[in-house]
């Protein structure tokens, strides 16, 4: 096994208010709201942090349409895909019309338009190769 040269720190996305996007994720999947300022948010989990920072141009993800691309995109397991959609649309997301598998994972788009997942994979409702 090679040094490890920088750890982690984890993903950061691009969003006019990172504070409020910060909120919608922490009422997804908790977390401490660590830091909350006009230009930068830290959501900290368990075993990573979460960053939103302020862009002044954002623009939102088209997806599936490639003319503004995602770029990239959260991953959530789930057990019960039915009961965790209810959850993250009151939570305020937006569930995405296209969905290429919808009994595996579902797409929903968060308040700055960012595409996020919740999937079974990981999880005991999951495809065998995934436990």
């Amino acid at each position: 096994m090679s040094e490890v040269v920088a750890p982690l720190w984890g993903p950061v996305l691009d969003c006019p208010d990172p504070v409020a996007l910060a909120e919608f994720y922490q009422r997804i999947c908790g977390g401490e709201l660590a830091v909350a300022t006009e230009s930068l948010a830290e959501l900290r989990l368990d075993s990573i942090r979460l960053g939103f920072q302020r862009d002044l141009n954002y623009r939102a993800p088209t997806w599936p349409d490639p003319r503004v691309p995602q770029q990239g995109h959260l991953d959530f397991m789930a057990t019960d895909l039915d009961a965790t959609e209810l959850r993250v649309l009151a939570a305020g997301a937006t569930k995405c019309a296209v969905q290429p598998n919808p009994s595996g994972f579902r797409v929903f788009l968060d308040p700055a338009g960012h595409p996020f997942c919740l999937s079974t994979w990981g999880t005991e409702a999951g495809p065998p190769e995934s436990r």
